[in-house]
């Protein structure tokens, strides 16, 4: 398959705004992509499909998740807004028979990060923050740390994520920390 039957296929699960978003990261995953020497054909899939089910009711996801086995943590369940990639990976994974990990990861981990993140699950999760549609504050420095490291791009939005959460009294992922743990030492070593 490719971009043009992937946006076919994504399109009756999403709201147009976030159908442009899945556009958008997907550029972005490409363009990074070719920076960093990473593939470009699997940041392309992993990017337009990484929000497949973020507009699926949560009481459908939820249902989805069982009936796929994903098991939710405690941490998990307080935070509806990370189940979409958890579900969206297996659903990938199961329906529509993509079975490359690093796509899988990328999907599963764009939201949260984790511990020795790849260079494919960094890409998705950088192009997430700073796709073209994205005009949050900050949003231009992130870019901009983006375009000289990726590495720095993954940190810079691991610490906005951990800010927000802790502003609003919510519990963080332990990958998050996880991820943010390994990218500070990654950086500190090179």
């Amino acid at each position: 398959m490719n971009r043009t039957d992937y946006e076919a296929i994504i399109k009756p699960f999403l709201s147009q705004k976030r159908y442009e978003h899945s556009l958008c990261v997907c550029d972005e995953a490409v363009r990074l992509a070719k920076i960093y020497d990473a593939n470009e054909q699997k940041a392309e899939t992993a990017g337009i499909l990484h929000d497949i089910m973020k507009d699926i009711p949560p009481d459908e996801q939820l249902k989805m998740m069982m009936r796929y086995h994903i098991l939710l943590t405690d941490v998990e369940r307080s935070a509806q807004k990370l189940w979409h990639a958890m579900l969206g990976a297996t659903y990938i994974e199961n329906e529509l028979h993509i079975s490359d990990t690093e796509i899988l990861n990328a999907i599963r981990y764009h939201t949260t990060g984790r511990g020795q993140m790849t260079i494919m699950d960094k890409i998705v999760f950088v192009a997430d923050f700073i796709s073209a549609d994205r005009d949050y504050d900050g949003v231009e420095e992130l870019r901009k740390a983006a375009a000289i490291s990726l590495d720095q791009a993954v940190v810079d939005g691991l610490t906005f994520t951990i800010k927000d959460l802790v502003q609003a009294g919510k519990p963080i992922h332990p990958d998050t920390i996880d991820a943010y743990n390994h990218a500070i030492l990654n950086l500190q070593q090179n």
